[in-house]
């Protein structure tokens, strides 16, 4: 019995990128072709979390959709700098101008220092990103890491007039951009002045918001600045980090649609305030539903990533998310999880069986199949040239999958294409997808993968013996007790198959 194979590439020679890719831009509100700042490389960055509790559902979803979109540029052939950021100074509460500093208040909670906490999630966070197939970034910036080249920014927003010193703290001047609101599409007249803004006297304006904050007394995490000892605020970091490695002009800036305002916009104005071309292309994810209603603490649908991997496989819910278009809503409940869990079975059930089949399959090819394998692939990446439209690229896997247990059941098929069927679902289930996380495990877990092929292999011809000599209450036994972890051994002409 064959163990499944890391995915090799459909094409044999490196691939020209691929000038075909239609993305939608938040900033321009329409599908538009991809055209990158430099020939043959993709500059993304993607706001990261703030490192200050365990991580929930909504950032799987947020992680997962870029990183398809990630892992299909590299597919196209593009090279990719893939920049996303740690959050971990500690900003406000609810990220305004006022409240109490999110880092201490999880720091008293847990009786750690900030740092500690900050270093926790971290951790926590890329396990569970890990678990999710979620590739590391190329780099990935800490805010706490940065903060001169925060300090920079802002001193170059001051000497251009765009930002103003009051009382130790440092505040944008929206009034002076009036670009201020074009992400959004809202106007800077019709924004209300939020009451918990309008109270603080040191600004100009009850919509500017703040550079750098003057740190009171109990405020652990702080710095020195040209402005007093304080921090930074919570849309500057985004800016100074993305421009110092992705250069002056980026191609992709990505983040949650909650993010559109007023993160991203006040990125946006600062950083094209400070004479820096910023962002080509602004891409956001939509958000995800538990029972039909928004996920939030206050409605008690709250859900981390640890929650739900205790109850799910970390793939069921990667193919639940990649099932649904990144702008659209995902709707996470127990019936869709039991659809994702069974749509996944039967295009992994598939895959083991061509896997299976091949070191006893006759040589050759058969060209009728090979068309049928080529049209998907084809429809596949035309999905994912489509703004990366992922159900349409799962539904051509469905299609592989039900062509293939057609021939599979028909007829032995020949090894050449049985080799070409694995590459495509290797490749645009793989590599693309993501959902084979077992195609690039090495060491000890291939090892564990190698040892249960060889004993089912054992005992399917245990249970073939028993057949032979009639002792057909044995082999029924060995049958169920498989059936009892999980494992369905199914008899066919072409003789004894096992899935699970």
């Amino acid at each position: 019995m064959t163990q499944p194979q890391q995915s090799q590439p459909i094409e044999t020679q490196p691939r020209q990128p691929d000038p075909g890719i239609q993305l939608y831009d938040t900033m321009q509100r329409a599908k538009v072709p991809f055209v990158p700042t430099t020939p043959g490389h993709v500059g993304m960055y993607l706001c990261g979390p703030t490192v200050y509790s365990d991580a929930h559902l909504g950032h799987a979803k947020k992680e997962v959709a870029f990183d398809v979109i990630r892992r299909t540029f590299l597919h196209f052939g593009y090279k990719v700098r893939y920049v996303a950021n740690i959050t971990d100074v500690g900003h406000l509460q609810n990220d305004s101008d006022d409240g109490e500093d999110k880092m201490l208040a999880r720091a008293r909670l847990e009786q750690l220092e900030p740092m500690e906490v900050a270093d926790k999630y971290f951790w926590s966070f890329f396990k569970d990103m890990d678990a999710l197939n979620v590739l590391r970034p190329s780099i990935n910036p800490r805010a706490t890491g940065h903060i001169q080249e925060q300090i920079k920014l802002i001193g170059e927003l001051i000497a251009r007039g765009h930002a103003y010193e009051s009382g130790g703290s440092v505040y944008f001047d929206v009034r002076s951009w009036p670009e201020y609101g074009k992400l959004s599409g809202r106007k800077l007249d019709d924004q209300e002045e939020g009451t918990r803004e309008a109270v603080r006297e040191e600004k100009r304006d009850p919509r500017d918001f703040a550079l750098w904050k003057n740190a009171e007394p109990e405020h652990l995490m702080r710095w020195d600045s040209p402005w007093g000892v304080g921090f930074p605020g919570w849309h500057i970091e985004c800016s100074a980090m993305s421009l110092k490695y992705l250069g002056e002009e980026f191609d992709i800036h990505g983040g949650g649609l909650d993010l559109q305002f007023p993160h991203h916009e006040a990125e946006i104005a600062q950083s094209e305030a400070a004479g820096h071309a910023f962002a080509r292309y602004w891409m956001h994810n939509n958000m995800l539903t538990i029972g039909g209603e928004k996920m939030s603490k206050s409605k008690g649908n709250f859900t981390t990533i640890q929650d739900i991997l205790h109850k799910h496989d970390p793939m069921v819910v990667r193919f639940l998310l990649v099932s649904s278009h990144y702008r659209s809503v995902t709707e996470m409940n127990d019936e869709a999880f039991v659809s994702a869990a069974n749509g996944y079975r039967r295009i992994t059930d598939a895959l083991h069986e061509i896997e299976r089949r091949l070191d006893a399959a006759p040589a050759g090819a058969d060209a009728k199949i090979d068309a049928q394998i080529a049209a998907r692939v084809q429809e596949f990446e035309a999905a994912l040239r489509d703004d990366f439209n992922t159900p349409k690229a799962v539904a051509a896997l469905f299609g592989l999958t039900a062509e293939m247990n057609t021939a599979l059941n028909a007829r032995p098929v020949p090894r050449d294409t049985l080799e070409r069927a694995r590459t495509a679902y290797r490749t645009l289930g793989g590599e693309v997808l993501g959902l084979f996380a077992e195609g690039a495990v090495t060491g000890a877990a291939q090892d564990d993968g190698e040892v249960v092929s060889a004993l089912m292999d054992l005992v399917l011809k245990a249970r073939q013996n028993y057949r032979l000599q009639k002792q057909y209450a044995q082999a029924d036994d060995l049958r169920d007790t498989l059936a009892r972890v999980g494992v369905t051994v199914e008899d066919t002409k072409d003789g004894a198959r096992w899935k699970r």
